[in-house]
């Protein structure tokens, strides 16, 4: 029991650790070297790592474990009832997002960015799309638009996607299986949070914000190992259940966020289609691979 214990411990470093790393490092593409063609093709290379973690892996996952969980309750419903609570994820996101953007307009009196640099003007560029004028360089204008909050909502739903792989390694029984899912956690964890990391330098997150929201997603599976230890001491009735529903509601989120932001962004430049498309599919190939490995 013991050894269990250190093995889990253990798991709980390298997961706090590895990604940490993994996020943090892409900050040095901050800068000049995030300006222009390449930081559109990182994006899209994000986009391509999202879109796999969202139809590959997050949603799969949530969808089946609450199918697991009525079964194992002997529940039946003539009713789609994973899928449903995976649509309410996704509507969560959209009347929040509508609010908040009504808000801002009753208050402006126009679409204000919800992260500003200054006096925004609209003004044609020569290759047929708007661009903003704030004394940086000029960006396409749903560059910026919005970008701050769909942020937070895409660090929101992985970090809770997070906290459930973590508490399942937390909950295992035996140290082989342990180690087996940890590892699988540990390399897909790494990836999404260089992926995370390029969508945030994006969004032009202050740097203090910038290591926040890294550090604290990176601490997500950490503390969710932690609470999977304090479970099994302490079993609850109807805790799988929440945290089947908590996980559809994270998982609609992601999928809002996936395919209403960031690959609309990406790929609505008529400049460089097919390269963006190239590199999208090649974060799309790294965690197909992965989730086929592991």
């Amino acid at each position: 029991m013991r050894s269990l214990l250190v093995a889990k411990l253990g798991c709980l470093l390298g997961l706090l650790v590895l990604p940490l790393l993994c996020g943090l490092l892409p900050v040095r593409l901050r800068g000049a070297g995030t300006r222009g063609r390449w930081r559109s093709f990182v994006g899209c290379v994000a986009g391509g790592i999202f879109l796999a973690a969202c139809l590959l892996d997050i949603v799969p996952d949530s969808l089946s474990d609450m199918r697991e969980e009525l079964r194992r309750q002997r529940i039946t419903v003539d009713f789609p009832f994973p899928e449903f609570v995976l649509t309410l994820g996704f509507l969560l996101v959209l009347i929040i997002e509508h609010v908040v953007l009504d808000c801002s307009e009753q208050r402006a009196g126009e679409a204000t960015p919800l992260l500003s640099c200054g006096e925004t003007t609209p003004q044609p560029a020569g290759t047929g799309e708007w661009v903003v004028e704030t004394g940086v360089p000029h960006l396409p204008a749903d560059f910026r638009v919005h970008s701050s909050f769909r942020s937070f909502v895409l660090f929101l739903s992985l970090s809770v996607h997070s906290l459930f792989e973590g508490l399942a390694v937390g909950l295992q029984d035996t140290e082989s299986k342990v180690l087996q899912i940890c590892i699988a956690i540990l390399v897909h964890k790494s990836v999404i949070a260089v992926g995370l990391s390029l969508l945030l330098l994006q969004s032009q997150v202050p740097t203090r914000w910038f290591v926040a929201l890294i550090g604290t997603f990176a601490l997500m599976s950490p503390l969710g190992i932690a609470v999977g230890i304090v479970m099994m001491q302490n079993p609850g009735p109807g805790s799988t259940m929440a945290q089947c529903l908590l996980e559809g509601i994270a998982a609609g989120t992601f999928v809002y966020i996936t395919f209403l932001e960031i690959l609309p962004h990406e790929l609505n430049s008529p400049k460089c289609r097919l390269p963006k498309v190239l590199s999208m599919l090649l974060g799309f190939s790294v965690m197909a691979a992965l989730r086929f490995l592991g």
